[in-house]
């Protein structure tokens, strides 16, 4: 189904979906020891989803899918992201910051698993039902946060930065922000409109991490197809050019450079090479070949 302005989800359906996906491919890493998420698992397990569950089981194949990619790439390559967003929270953590907000938060259990300074606050942003779900899952599972845990449970097509301030975000404070898998599932006005009110809401010292995609057509081509389909046959019910938004977008780094971030960006071939892994050239992967990882500080 289409994306609709008005559209809903939970972490079984339509963009949740999405998260729940990434959120297993964070459990293969961590079964790799390439990351350390312990809670990955046993959420995805909790959401229920049959091809996810049987993912982490290995009663399905990453070579059913495509022929040229394995778990092993796929815990490497969600290795390189986790890292990246981790690396920035820590980083500002060690430079004073504490505050940070995760937006969109999905399956995300930083504020469970890093090692937060002491006064942090940790805000997760994301729809009511998302945020319902992984609270009342972790207090479950007998999850303790590792920071002052706050979620605000607004989509972030509402007034989200109302909704933070009355949860007790201050932003006469530097921040630390995550924009994590974020950007392809808004339109182009909407994704400058997200960057404009981090913008303000930031005080100087700010942080903030993301992605670009160059091309989002590259989720909605044939090549992509072939693979939706091929995941279709296996039980999945994610279609990505259903998810997706296309069309022209202001680039990422010259977007943020203009409103006073300093910004660097690492292709994600690159960034596979820092850390120690080699970048699968075609495939499955091939789609996140022009995908580069964003760092940025906000100057005075």
């Amino acid at each position: 189904m289409a994306r609709t302005d008005g559209d809903s989800w939970d972490l079984a359906s339509s963009v949740g979906a999405t998260a729940t996906m990434v959120a297993a491919q964070r459990a293969l890493s961590h079964r790799e020891e390439l990351i350390d998420d312990p809670h990955a698992e046993p959420l995805v397990r909790a959401v229920g989803v049959d091809f996810f569950t049987r993912m982490l089981d290995g009663d399905l194949r990453f070579e059913d899918v495509d022929p040229r990619f394995t778990a092993r790439l796929a815990a490497e390559s969600m290795a390189v992201r986790t890292r990246w967003f981790d690396q920035m929270f820590l980083d500002a953590a060690a430079s004073g910051v504490r505050q940070a907000v995760i937006l969109a938060a999905g399956l995300d259990a930083r504020g469970f698993r890093l090692p937060w300074p002491d006064g942090t606050v940790v805000y997760e942003v994301d729809q009511p039902e998302v945020i319902e779900f992984k609270k009342s899952t972790l207090a479950g599972l007998g999850a303790t946060p590792t920071a002052t845990h706050r979620t605000v449970a607004i989509d972030l097509r509402e007034d989200w930065p109302k909704a933070l301030r009355d949860s007790g975000f201050d932003p006469s404070q530097p921040t630390a922000w995550s924009a994590e898998g974020l950007l392809i599932y808004l339109p182009g006005d909407a994704q400058d409109r997200l960057f404009d009110l981090i913008t303000e809401l930031s005080a100087p010292g700010s942080s903030l991490a993301t992605e670009q995609v160059d091309d989002v057509e590259s989720f909605v081509d044939t090549r992509s197809k072939e693979l939706t389909d091929r995941m279709k046959d296996l039980g999945s019910d994610i279609e990505m050019s259903s998810l997706v938004y296309g069309g022209e977008r202001n680039d990422v780094v010259r977007y943020l450079t203009d409103r006073g971030w300093a910004v660097t960006a690492s292709p994600a071939r690159e960034a596979h090479a820092a850390n120690g892994f080699e970048f699968p050239e075609d495939g499955l992967m091939a789609a996140f070949g022009d995908l580069s990882y964003i760092r940025a500080t906000l100057g005075s």
